[in-house]
């Protein structure tokens, strides 16, 4: 078992230390992160706030009278604060009750507060005062608290992520003021399990990990050459002979709808929204395979009724899935196609796509069309995704060069490919999506989206390996400032995340441009 893989399994660690111990070995320990508890810098959090203002007084510690108040609370604001006890229970031992309050006064309380204007917040911002005798976390939508907890998470010691109770002086937090909200209102990242498949429980695994750093969408690439893996049920060749390989020749698989709508729940307890993505007209021999009536040469027959009524009940079953706005249509390296077929199809399928209450997604080769305004491009290689301004049509930036985390760090890493860049941490830490392409300012860009093509990872460790810590990078490119955002600064605050991971059973790249 290599290391990357050990440490994919936290409880084995633990075992291993404690034989080590026990022969009388003291194996060298991570370094703990100097966080916000030594006082002499401040917290150590990623994405960095928008705005983080240290206090004078002394810090809050967690106790075993700690509590978590509700104020003006709801079902989903209870089930946030419940969340959040639990993560604090899970390492402290304390009770943690959680109760409604009417004003959430009270030494030693962490509050949690709905309150009725989110303007100055928006959708995911939050305002956060840590003093000696409280934590009060504001919000004006759900989605806003549960990003404030991931901070309060941050700014407690790492340990706090230990699935085991952990003998601690203290568990503190610095006295601050926090006033947060994102740059960009789509932060996301992308799986593919049609090259590998991926289980449930991997891609909940993912979910959890973009919790963490504030991401808010996983684009899912559902089907591909290699393998379909979503069950339709008005078409069950698609899973019956299309989910049966893929790369490398193994056994594939495929989520059954429930499987899908449980991972939708998962993600959405988490406010993360799922998108699905059906690739097509091209990269679609898993499904021409099953019905090959509606194969021509390497697409789809883009001429033939028949395959727009398959698309058509592909797309209404997935649509009635997906809570989501938008189905994903791919669209990319399409071969044998006319530029007039390629412009038909892609209209068509907006079509059937709208037909059933979602917006389109596509990647950047769909500005060829007529596309509507509500259509989202999302770029990928190159700056021809301008194209689809004069349609009013926003933007998704993945450039491969700096979002690819299917790309390998260095020459010698032992996963990912080439073929668009090698990508160190500062590589994709190092960029402005609002000046990344000519013709596009930061009003055109929705948001950025960091894809893991599946070729070279089979399992959520090798998925792991190849978004961390690239994943925290591009999270806070997405979230935070331009103007407040330097590389050396966020080293140190990456380093940090290091014993977190450990806790997580996280597997990544100690890279040497961070200070470990």
């Amino acid at each position: 078992m290599s290391a990357r893989e050990l440490w994919s399994h936290p409880k084995l660690v633990i075992a291993i230390v404690g034989a080590l111990l026990a022969l009388g070995c003291n194996p060298p320990a991570p370094a703990p992160p100097p966080g916000p508890q030594s006082g002499a810098l401040p917290p150590r959090i990623i994405p960095l706030p928008a705005s983080l203002s240290l206090a004078s007084g002394p810090p809050f510690k967690l106790t075993k009278e700690t509590r978590v108040a509700l104020v003006g609370a709801n079902p989903e604001v209870a089930a946030i604060g419940e969340t959040l006890a639990a993560l604090l229970r899970r390492a402290t031992d304390f009770p943690i009750p959680v109760s409604a309050s009417s004003d959430g006064s009270g030494s030693g309380s962490v509050e949690l507060r709905l309150v009725s204007d989110p303007a100055s917040l928006g959708e995911d911002g939050y305002r956060l005062t840590v003093t000696s005798d409280s934590v009060r976390l504001v919000a004006g939508t759900p989605a806003g608290l549960f990003r404030g907890i991931q901070t309060i998470r941050q700014l407690l010691p790492a340990d706090i992520e230990s699935e085991i109770g952990v003998e601690r002086g203290d568990w503190a937090m610095p006295a601050l003021t926090i006033v947060d909200r994102p740059r960009f209102a789509w932060r996301g990242s992308m799986l593919d399990p049609a090259r590998h498949f991926l289980t449930v429980k991997e891609v909940e695994q993912y979910i959890d990990l973009m919790a963490l750093y504030k991401l808010n969408v996983l684009h899912l690439h559902l089907s591909d050459d290699q393998g379909w893996r979503i069950q339709i049920n008005s078409r069950p060749k698609l899973t019956a002979v299309g989910s049966l390989s893929q790369v490398g020749g193994g056994p594939g698989g495929f989520y059954t709808q429930q499987d899908y709508q449980d991972i939708v729940r998962y993600a959405q307890a988490r406010y993360i929204t799922i998108v699905p993505e059906i690739e097509m007209p091209g990269h679609s021999r898993a499904a021409t395979t099953a019905y090959p009536e509606v194969a021509c040469t390497s697409t789809f027959c883009v001429d033939k009724e028949d395959t727009y009524a398959l698309l058509d009940d592909v797309v209404r079953e997935i649509s009635a899935l997906t809570p989501g706005t938008y189905i994903h249509i791919g669209g990319d390296e399409v071969e044998g196609l006319t530029p007039e077929q390629y412009a038909r199809f892609v209209e068509r399928a907006q079509t059937i796509v709208n037909k059933y209450g979602k917006l389109m997604i596509g990647w950047e080769e769909i500005a060829k069309a007529h596309i509507k305004p509500t259509t989202i491009v999302q770029q990928w290689k190159s700056d021809s995704v301008t194209a689809a301004l004069q349609y009013g049509s926003k933007i998704i930036l993945s450039p491969s060069d700096k979002a690819y985390l299917d790309m390998k760090y260095t020459a010698t890493t032992e996963l990912g490919l080439t073929w668009a860049a090698l990508i160190e941490v500062n590589t994709a830490y190092n960029w402005d999506p609002a000046v990344y392409m000519p013709g596009v300012t930061e009003q055109n860009v929705v948001g950025i989206e960091a894809p893991i093509w599946g070729e070279t990872v089979r399992n959520i460790t090798a998925v792991e390996f190849q978004a961390m810590p690239r994943l925290a990078a591009l999270a806070e490119v997405a979230w935070t400032p331009q103007t407040s955002r330097e590389w050396q600064g966020f080293r140190s605050r990456l380093a940090a995340q290091a014993p977190r991971w450990h806790y997580l059973g996280v597997n990544y790249y100690r890279s040497p441009l961070i200070p470990w």
